[in-house]
């Protein structure tokens, strides 16, 4: 790796995704440009593993633009479940899923499961070009536990369930600035721009 880096592809269609890796990554003066600006379709995400989903969306972005690229892959993993949904997160409940229809498939696998430890994980993977032999590669993890009762009106997918004991909230209950500073997502990318720092 070299410190040249001045821009990256994100292969993300998620605007609040967008906005989040723009600032973080401005400190290191590198411009973040949506796929879909260079009109990149989403990737197939055929893997079992939420770091082999990241790195296939990073390769076919930065193949299809020429670019360096930047990808993520994250979802709620369930110790009861033997880790689902995992990278099903998005379409537990159904290629129609939406964030109530999953909850409730969830909250129905655990009706009678007293263990209800869980995490959210979040995987980060940077490649300079489409075969890139090292990319930078940053996974973390969130733990908590799910719950039967929603609770909090902030954050999306599994968050008003997701309770996290140390604080006494659910994800949908603490702050979104708070959120930003604890989450999967949040440990993900202050691991990634440790090592990009060493990098670039």
């Amino acid at each position: 790796m070299n410190h040249r880096l001045k821009k990256v592809v994100l292969a993300s269609n998620n605007a609040g995704k967008l906005t989040e890796f723009r600032a973080l990554l401005a400190p290191l003066q590198i411009e973040v440009i949506a796929q879909q600006e260079l009109n990149i379709p989403a990737a197939e995400e055929p893997f079992e593993t939420f770091i082999e989903n990241a790195l296939a969306k990073a390769r076919q972005a930065s193949l299809l633009s020429g670019l360096p690229s930047l990808a993520d892959d994250s979802g709620i993993c369930v110790n009861a479940l033997q880790g689902r949904p995992g990278i099903h997160s998005a379409r537990f409940s159904g290629s129609d899923a939406t964030d109530e229809s999953n909850n409730q498939y969830l909250l129905d696998l655990l009706k009678n499961e007293p263990q209800r430890g869980a995490k959210y994980v979040c995987a980060l993977v940077l490649i300079r070009y489409p075969k890139d032999p090292e990319p930078i590669i940053a996974q973390a993890s969130w733990m908590g536990e799910v719950i039967d009762t929603p609770k909090g009106s902030h954050g999306f997918g599994y968050d008003p369930y997701f309770y996290l004991p140390t604080y006494s909230k659910t994800a949908a209950e603490l702050d979104p600035s708070m959120k930003n500073q604890i989450s999967h997502r949040a440990l993900a990318m202050q691991e990634l721009l440790l090592k990009m720092s060493h990098e670039y």
